[in-house]
């Protein structure tokens, strides 16, 4: 059986900004990807997004997004356990042997609260099935972020998304209204420009970068 993936989003879009080529590359090798989004009520803004969400999905053959509905850009007023709670079910159903979440040092406070949940909840107890954690960074968060104010984003983890790239951008179309225009960070042409600049720094054509959170290696035994 093929190794299950999870991506969990503060909002949807992140997903698409931070790894939607490596989810791309995940489905073509025939893993099941997930995608866990964590705030947003479905309503407004959130609505379109969640419309989107399931275009992009699709797009990049990533299983339809699930939400699970916390306040946005309000998440700090959440007890940090439940969202905890939602993070430990869909690992419990899922099972999934790799996850990836936003990185800790992003200038959002959902992003931060993410990262926060999801160290938690992918505690390395007996019984876990993450052997593979990683974070993200998010254009126009991870990269505002000024001195002192989190950890920075220093990757140590790149995955190729050169074939990837076209329905990465097909993707962040889906989000047109949530985008901007270049050259601000969230522009599709500076994402393009990022994951460019991201495969350059390691011989390759483009790609995204990651922090290595943790990676286990199980015996045989177990």
């Amino acid at each position: 059986m093929a190794a299950a993936v999870l991506v969990i989003g503060p909002h949807a879009l992140d997903e698409v900004l931070g790894c939607g080529g490596t989810m791309a590359g995940h489905a073509d090798a025939g893993n099941p990807v997930q995608t866990l989004v964590l705030c947003g009520d479905g309503t407004g803004l959130d609505a379109k997004r969640r419309t989107a969400a399931a275009e992009a999905a699709s797009i990049l053959g990533s299983e339809p997004p699930r939400f699970a509905g916390f306040p946005e850009n309000r998440s700090d007023t959440v007890p940090l356990g439940r969202i905890v709670e939602v993070i430990e079910r869909t690992v419990a159903e899922l099972r999934p042997a790799t996850v990836y979440v936003s990185h800790g040092g992003n200038l959002n406070v959902d992003h931060q609260t993410a990262f926060r949940a999801a160290a938690t909840a992918l505690r390395p107890m007996p019984g876990n099935p993450v052997t593979c954690f990683y974070a993200y960074e998010i254009a126009s968060s991870t990269d505002w972020a000024p001195p002192g104010f989190g950890e920075v984003f220093q990757p140590n983890h790149f995955v190729e998304i050169t074939a990837m790239m076209e329905r990465k951008r097909q993707a962040l179309q889906a989000y047109a209204f949530d985008m901007r225009v270049a050259p601000h960070a969230r522009s599709i042409a500076a994402v393009e420009n990022l994951a460019r600049i991201r495969g350059a720094t390691v011989g390759m054509v483009a790609a995204e970068a990651f922090v290595t959170l943790r990676q286990l290696r199980r015996g045989s035994s177990q």
